[in-house]
């Protein structure tokens, strides 16, 4: 029987979405669903909501959860990751506290800046014992990388994991309509054309029957910025740099040197920065998830509508080769011509029988490419710290973070570093 292995299935939620999607996919009625979480009691709640979800929906797929994630692995098809490595408390904790201290704020820490970097450094190592095992047990997996920071461990995953990997973001899928929606305009026969790398992607073309709506984007755009509301900082990229971004403007408030800034605190309320956001976002879902595993877990009549997940569509795509198309994160081999090809580079993927193939970008614009190297820098010192061990390219990461940086001394960058090291103990490899 064919395997579909889900890593990180006490994310119930997550589990439910993609997983309620597979139940509702008839191309692949003949897979078991192999569950695997570390915590065994979210693991039995996922286990129960699924079964109950496969009879609602008349799937004759098979759920089977594993203690052992090698044997979940064991003969997978496609293996779909959504771990969070060191929870809530105490690494998110930790990642946004100490920083603090030393005077550098930030909005969500997940996948760049110093939280950034340290979720990297802890979640690496357990990824490259997945792709140790998949190399073992199911070589010709495909492996869709749901857990972040996405560029960074989908790198690795290809890389130093020799695993056959892509990264899915909901990014791309949701920047058309968070950028239409708020401006009035319709979205319907609209063309568009995104690249860059994950959570800095960029809506290079955007066309409705031949013609150019950016200047009606810009227009409306300039309009809306006269009031407070949730876009602030992509609007304010767009404007300075030309180009609308796929991801949100609390993600992008980190990524850039321009928006925290102790000596600014104007610009916090100005362009309505939610510092601490990821943190308050972890205390609301472990308290809703009280009052929602009543209704998801125990609930014999729980319903799925197939979501937007792309992971069922990707499967279902392979196993009957009728192609669907993705904004997927993959190695950059010549794709986009003016970002380093050691970088992983998010562009329009092709998915079918042969696998995901991405297409060819071209050059960025110079301007948006030169800010995703500023990323892209950081990235590439957060990997080779990972791979050596050596803790002088944790320093050199975090110095060539564009918010970091432009905030702190190097000695304070350097001495934030060593508190973070302590702080996260043996979540964390032994650096020299």
């Amino acid at each position: 029987m064919p395997k579909i292995t889900f890593i990180g299935a006490g994310s119930s939620v997550f589990a439910k979405n993609v997983l309620g999607d597979v139940m509702k996919t008839p191309a692949l009625q003949d897979f078991e669903i192999a569950l695997h979480d570390i915590d065994p009691v979210r693991l039995k709640d996922s286990e129960n909501m699924l079964n109950n979800l496969k009879t609602t929906s008349g799937s004759t797929c098979r759920i089977i959860s594993y203690a052992d994630r090698r044997e979940a692995l064991r003969g997978a098809t496609y293996v779909v990751n959504t771990i969070q490595v060191g929870g809530y408390d105490p690494c998110t904790i930790t990642d946004f506290e100490i920083p603090k201290k030393f005077g550098l704020r930030q909005t969500i820490a997940d996948t760049l800046g110093i939280g950034g970097i340290f979720r990297n450094l802890r979640t690496i190592p357990v990824m490259l014992d997945f792709a140790k095992d998949i190399r073992e047990v199911c070589p010709d997996a495909w492996f869709f990388n749901y857990t972040n920071p996405m560029a960074v461990l989908t790198n690795v995953m290809n890389t130093d994991g020799g695993v056959k990997t892509v990264g899915l973001c909901h990014s791309v899928q949701a920047c058309i309509p968070h950028l239409f929606k708020p401006l009035g305009i319709d979205m319907e026969g609209v063309q568009a054309k995104i690249a860059g790398i994950n959570h800095m992607a960029w809506l290079l073309e955007v066309t409705k029957d031949g013609v150019d709506l950016y200047p009606e984007i810009k227009r409306r755009a300039a309009e809306k910025q006269k009031e407070k509301h949730g876009d602030m900082v992509r609007y304010e990229l767009m404007f300075r740099f030309g180009y609308y971004v796929t991801e949100s403007s609390e993600h992008n408030a980190e990524y850039h040197p321009y928006f925290i800034k102790r000596n600014y605190p104007e610009l916090i309320e100005r362009f309505n920065i939610p510092l601490d956001e990821y943190p308050r976002r972890c205390v609301r879902q472990i308290e809703r998830w009280k009052t929602m595993r009543e209704e998801l877990v125990n609930n014999k009549n729980i319903e799925h509508t197939r979501s937007h997940e792309y992971a069922s569509y990707m499967m279902e795509a392979m196993e009957t080769n009728n192609p669907f198309r993705i904004g997927g994160n993959v190695m950059n081999t010549g794709l986009i011509t003016n970002l380093p090809k050691e970088a992983c580079v998010e562009v329009t993927c092709l998915v079918d029988r042969n696998g995901i193939t991405p297409t060819y970008v071209g050059d960025l614009p110079p301007q948006l490419a030169a800010l995703n190297r500023t990323n892209i820098n950081t990235q590439l010192l957060t990997i080779e710290a990972a791979r050596t061990l050596k803790k002088e390219h944790i320093y050199h990461a975090a110095l060539l973070d564009p918010h970091t940086s432009a905030e702190l001394s190097i000695d304070d960058i350097v001495a934030m570093c060593d508190a973070m090291i302590e702080a996260h103990g043996d979540w964390l490899p032994k650096f020299k």
